[in-house]
C-alpha cells in the first residue's frame, strides 16, 4: 500500500516499516538533485517533524516525517548518488524506513487518486 502526504512524500508500509521517498511530482519540481541530507537512524520524529532535506540545481526543500516513529534504515546509495531521487524516486530512491509508532496516522494519508488530484 502506497500513501501520499500533502507534502509530497510518499509512503509504502511494509508490514511496521513506513519505507519514505519524494514523490514524481516533488522531483519534478526541484529539477536534478544533487544532494541529500538524511536522519540518523536511532532518531524518533512526530509526524510534519523535517526528518531531512533535499537540495537541487534550483531549490532546497525540507523532508517532512509523514508518520511518527523511529527511523530504522537510511538509503546510504541516495546519499552517494542523490540523482536516484530524479531517476527513480518511487523505488530505489527512497530516503529513509521509519517503524510506525501510531500506525493509524497512515490512515490518514492521502491515496494515489487523491493525490493525483492534489498535485493537478
Amino acid at each position: 500500500m502506497i500513501k501520499f502526504t500533502e507534502d509530497h512524500e510518499w509512503v509504502r508500509i511494509e508490514g511496521d516499516v513506513a519505507v519514505v521517498g519524494i514523490t514524481q511530482h516533488a522531483q519534478d519540481a526541484l529539477g536534478d538533485v544533487v544532494f541529500v541530507e538524511l536522519p540518523e537512524v536511532g532518531a524518533t520524529f512526530a509526524q510534519k517533524a523535517v526528518a531531512g532535506v533535499v537540495e537541487s540545481v534550483k531549490a532546497a526543500a525540507d523532508v517532512y516525517m509523514p508518520v511518527d516513529g523511529e527511523i530504522v534504515e537510511v538509503n546510504q546509495a541516495l546519499a552517494d548518488d542523490p540523482s536516484l531521487a530524479n531517476s527513480d524516486p518511487m523505488d530505489s530512491g527512497w530516503f529513509f524506513k521509519v517503524k510506525l509508532s501510531a500506525p493509524s496516522q497512515v490512515d490518514a494519508l492521502m491515496d494515489e487518486t487523491a493525490y493525483g488530484q492534489f498535485a493537478a
